[in-house]
Order: structure tokens, then sequence, then C-alpha cells
């Protein structure tokens, strides 16, 4: 039986970012990871000479510092980074047109005027100053400084005027985007924009998702002079710089390492057992970074009070994912291909019905080291918008999955088609992944997204839970989806469980 103070189940960005935290901190950290790969959702993957994103494709905000972006908080603090490309464009084929776009507020006016005309602009324009003060509002409190214990008097509360000044703001950020743009938005180009990046943002649309998120995205997006961030290396080099932040401080990353069984004795959660036979017993914690639904299925029975199991268990689901990984040959591509793509087949269907919108990545346009000469490296999938009941049950080698795969998988071939008209004979590495891929690498129930906790209607639950000393970090908690999101549940968990003053020490070195 190995002993350690904190056990972490999965190292997902949100559990690799409290490992990392916790190991700076001075606590011996064991992480268990079932994958063969560590970063979860966030891994990166080589087949033949290409180098693939599993997951994410588009980060902002991390590629300098002071900034809003707690995953840049994270890195800071373990002081740990990782190289950066900036670029700021990405292509848009939308119902209105085929068109290029930029982050920043002016160029899309450009794009508004072209397609939609003066009113269009004008009430851009508008909603830009009504998001100025919520923009600043959300970044009011620094996500480094929450804690879930009293301790968050103390670091909090020097930032506690901020959030006096804010507090109209702030009551409006707790709400569903939607609310700003009935208010202030009539125009439709406008409001399916936004709730496409509402969508890409929270797996939710504008009705859904909390206006804190969208805040945000307007702090960093329309900032002047404002870039697009791609890590070198992929999205595995900021896996690595976890990683490293862990392993630097003695913490230990187990791979191939399945859990079987949250240890529970007297009452407390004590530690882990392995698929293998092993223990592995913490003193101090354990943290489970797996989705609410696949924690519960790690806990004995009555582990947990009755009601807080059945709450938990019926926490409503995103759809889950389709995915083309491709490596190409790269000769005589057009000379203005972006390195991303947003594809919308129909606005009237809604932001978030199957298959209406695809992504299309080429993270080799910004980082060659991703293909070998010559070649680029693709990525395309339908984000969080495919049913897992189409795939339920289905065996992965039978003739039914084969051909379901061979279905679902064309209209990634047909946008990408939109985009390079003769991918289908450049392709040299062809994988196509569905949500039984999505579930059984990524160990996520049903292969979701993550919960689709609708704003207004819900909350993501804190890190915290009835049972001593266990904790959950990762999209099933507080504050949600997405790198941001959870690098901020990673902080929180183990700010909580680290000394108030190693905690306030952390603040004073990250200048906040």
């Amino acid at each position: 039986m190995d002993r350690t103070e904190v056990i972490i189940i999965g190292s997902g960005v949100g559990g690799l970012c409290c490992a990392a935290l916790l190991a700076k901190y001075g606590f011996q950290v064991t992480v268990c990871e079932s994958h063969a790969i560590a970063g979860g959702a966030a891994h990166s993957f080589d087949r033949d000479g290409f180098k693939f994103d599993s997951g994410p494709s588009l980060y902002s905000g991390l590629s300098y510092s002071p900034s809003p972006n707690p995953l840049r908080q994270v890195l800071d603090a373990i002081e740990e980074d990782v190289e950066w490309v900036n670029y700021d464009t990405w292509g848009c084929l939308l119902p209105e047109g085929t068109f290029d776009t930029k982050v920043g507020g002016e160029q899309f006016c450009e794009i508004l005027q072209k397609l939609r005309g003066d009113r269009a602009v004008a009430e851009w324009k508008h909603l830009q100053e009504v998001m100025k003060p919520l923009a600043s509002a959300a970044i009011a409190l620094p996500p480094a400084a929450v804690r879930f214990d009293l301790g968050a008097i103390l670091t909090l509360g020097g930032h506690l005027p901020n959030v006096t000044r804010y507090f109209f703001d702030v009551l409006k950020l707790t709400g569903p985007y939607s609310n700003i743009l009935e208010e202030n938005v009539t125009d439709p180009f406008i409001r399916n924009w936004l709730d496409l990046l509402c969508f890409l943002l929270s797996g939710l649309p504008a009705n859904a998702t909390i206006a804190a998120e969208v805040a945000f995205m307007f702090a960093d997006w329309y900032r002047p002079g404002v870039k697009l961030d791609y890590p070198v290396g992929g999205s595995g080099a900021l896996v690595d710089a976890l990683v490293r932040g862990l392993a630097n401080n003695g913490g230990k990353l187990l791979l191939s390492a399945h859990v079987s069984e949250i240890v529970v004795e007297q009452n407390r959660a004590v530690g882990v057992k392995l698929r293998d036979g092993k223990e592995i017993r913490a003193s101090k914690a354990v943290i489970s970074n797996a989705s609410v639904w696949d924690t519960l299925k790690l806990l004995p029975k009555n582990a947990l009070p009755k009601e807080f199991y059945q709450e938990r268990e019926a926490t409503p689901e995103c759809d889950s994912f389709m995915h083309l990984h491709l490596g190409i040959d790269g000769a005589n591509l057009p000379q203005d291909l972006a390195c991303h793509y947003i594809v919308v087949e129909d606005w009237d269907r809604g932001i978030d019905a199957p298959q209406n919108v695809v992504l299309v990545s080429i993270p080799s346009l910004l980082d060659p080291t991703l293909a070998p000469p010559g070649k680029q490296t693709i990525h395309v999938y339908t984000p969080g918008n495919e049913p897992y009941q189409l795939w339920q049950g289905l065996d992965r080698k039978s003739e039914a999955y084969k051909i379901l795969k061979q279905e679902r998988s064309q209209v990634m071939w047909q946008a990408l088609e939109r985009i390079i008209p003769d991918i289908r004979s450049r392709c040299e590495v062809t994988m196509v992944g569905t949500p039984l891929t999505h579930q059984r690498f990524l160990r996520r129930h049903n292969g979701s997204y993550g919960p689709a906790i609708k704003a207004g209607k819900g909350i993501f639950p804190p890190p915290t839970t009835p049972l001593p000393g266990l904790f959950c970090c990762g999209d099933s908690t507080f504050p949600g989806i997405g790198l941001p999101a959870v690098a901020v549940s990673g902080m929180s968990v183990a700010n909580t469980i680290a000394p108030v003053e190693k905690h306030l020490q952390m603040l004073k070195n990250l200048g906040i």
C-alpha cells in the first residue's frame, strides 16, 4: 500500500492545475490517470509523424502576464510556461456567406457593415459599451483568490471593494446572457453570432450560458491589440507544462492507473483502489477530476447522503462529439487558409442542433512542428452536438457501428471540402472519432461534453462534498466548462486545502 497526502483522480487540465499548485504549496501529491497519456480532453497524440490535439483548439489570454485568464495565473504560480504563437484571424462559413473575421471590435464592425448595414453596426457598438462594466465586473474578483472555507475572508477581503463597486453589474452576470441580448440587440445576425459564441464557450446557447462567461470573453477578445494564442507543440505542450510543475515539486503522475474505487473508512475518503488491485492512501484529501457521474460510480453505496447522490446523478448532460483527425499532403493548398474555421449550416435549426455546427482546426499552419515537412495536421469536430443515444449499446467492432460512423462523419467531410475541395484525395492519416471513442479514451460518462446546467435554473456545485476528505474539480464543478473554468476549479480546491498564509503568499507573488 502506497501512502501520500493528496490523491487526484484524473489528469485533465483541472486536475493538473490542482495537482501542480498543491505540489508547489509543499504537499505530497499523486495523480492517477487511467489513460496512457496525461491531459484528459486536452491531451495530444502522435500518428505517423503527425501530432493531433484531442480537444481544445482555441486559446486566448495565455501568452502574456499578468492576465485575467486563470490558467495563465496557474502557470505563473507554478513558474512554468510554453512557447506561444499569436494570430488574430479565423474563417467563417455561415448562412450569410463566407468571410474571415478577427478578434477585436472594430474589424467585426466592418463585417457587420457589409452584411447588415448601419443599424447593426450601431447596435454592436452599443452592446460593447454595455459590456464594458460587465467585463470589468467579471474580472473584479481574481479567481486565484477563491477558496471554499473561512480563509476566503482574508484572501478575498482586499478585493471586495471592487465587487461592491460593480454590485449591480455582478447581479446581471449571474443570469443567462440572453437577458442582456434581449435588452440591447434586435439584429438577428448579432444575436445568432453571440448564440454561437456562447455555445462554443459553454456547450449551451445564450439562453442557458451564464452572462459572466460571456463578459469574461468580452474582457479578453475585445481589448485593444488583442491576439489569440496557440501553444507550440499543441495542447500537449500545455499539459506538459502542468506536469512539469507537478514533478518539479515532488509530485507523481501515474499513467495507465485506472481508479476502480474511492476508499471510504469511518465516513471519510482515505484513498483509492486501482483496477490492478493496488491501493493508495491519502492522509489529507482525495480529489476527483472525473465527471460528476463517473465520480459517483467510484464511491461505495451510502458514502454520500441519498438526496445529494440523487441530485448529482440527475445532472443534465451536454451531447457528445464527432471527431475527424487527418494528416494530409500540404502541397498547393489555398494560400489564404486560416488556422480555424467555424461552419454553421442553419441558424433556424438552433445553434445546438445535431451536426449544425462544425469546427475546423489546422494548427500546423501556426506550428509546422505538428506535421512532417510539406504536410498539415487537421482536426475537425462537431462541438458537443452529437447525441449519444444514436450510439448507445453499439459494438465498436460491429458492421452497424462502421456504417453509422461513415454516415455521421459526412457532415465534417462536407464542411472541410468547402475549405479544401480535394481534401479526400490528400489524406495520408484518417481517424474518425465518435461518442464511443470519446467515452473510451477520456473516460467520459456517455462521452458527454459535460453538465448542461442552465444559467438561471441551476448553478455548478462547489468543489466540496458532504463526505469529509473528498473534493471535486473539473467541468462538473464551479464555474463549469472550458479551460479557464476548469483551471479555476482546480486552483480553488488547491487553495482551499492549502494553509491561508501560503495562499496569501502565492497571491502576493502573482501581484494579486
